[in-house]
């Protein structure tokens, strides 16, 4: 077996990374750069797709669209948010009042529990201020290191990379990084993609999962990254459909 970047018959070869009974064909450095460079310029500044008012409404946005989609948590927030966009607003309706606005999405009792008792820690030990750092947001019920690096990537503005369902389903795919597991695949992002990338880079891959590169009806023909994708076979990013949090 040849090595990765082994010369054979005068050429080198692709860089490869054998993966758990896999092999994912990996893009050069000049194909990564030029793949964000393509998303760049079709979307120079994307956002997230959650509807949040203020630094806890996103936290709290963002532990509720665990296992649910974004349209399903702006709908219920919409008019939470009203009556209840701060830590102690949220801990005054209480978790058998929070449940009425929550019940369409998924999970709702024991995100429900997550989210009080998330604003009273809040309270109690920062101030009713969301935290800058990974470690304290972990800290916080309902929020896994998923949901820690969507808050310090879209409040605070800090290169990090979340690795949702998407990502890690289309990353391997295209053959942006390596990697079975969100953690895997999250650490092998942060290495091979361009720095210069990194603020908007969870941002164009989710939306490119979510709209382009399907899980059940990728639209290949209008990808505007098709010619430099890697096709990997689909058996090498079959994942769970949902990752669940850390609770």
């Amino acid at each position: 077996m040849s090595l990765p970047g082994a010369q054979s018959s005068g050429r080198l070869i692709s860089p490869l990374l054998l993966i758990p009974e896999k092999i994912v064909e990996l893009l050069t450095t000049e194909e990564m750069t030029e793949v964000f460079e393509r998303f760049r310029r079709r979307n120079p500044d994307p956002r997230s797709e959650l509807v949040w008012k203020n630094p806890y409404t996103m936290l709290v946005s963002t532990v509720l669209s665990a296992q649910a989609t974004d349209k399903s948590v702006n709908k219920a927030t919409g008019p939470l948010y009203e009556i209840a966009d701060t830590p102690e607003k949220m801990v005054a309706l209480g978790e058998e009042g929070l449940i009425p606005y929550i019940k369409s999405i998924g999970l709702y009792r024991s995100k429900a529990k997550h989210v009080i008792a998330l604003s009273k820690m809040l309270i109690e030990r920062f101030g009713s201020q969301v935290p800058r750092t990974r470690e304290e947001l972990e800290q916080l019920p309902g929020a896994g290191r998923k949901t820690a690096n969507v808050v310090l990537n879209v409040v605070f503005g800090q290169p990090t990379m979340p690795v949702d369902t998407h990502l890690l389903r289309i990353c391997p795919k295209i053959g942006l990084a390596v990697g079975t597991t969100p953690l895997q695949v999250e650490q092998s992002l942060l290495e091979r993609i361009p720095a210069q990338y990194m603020q908007h880079a969870h941002h164009w891959l989710i939306l490119h999962g979510r709209y382009t590169c399907t899980a059940r009806s990728p639209q290949c023909s209008e990808c505007i990254i098709n010619d430099l994708c890697k096709h990997n076979g689909e058996d090498a990013c079959e994942v769970a459909a949902d990752i669940p949090e850390k609770k």
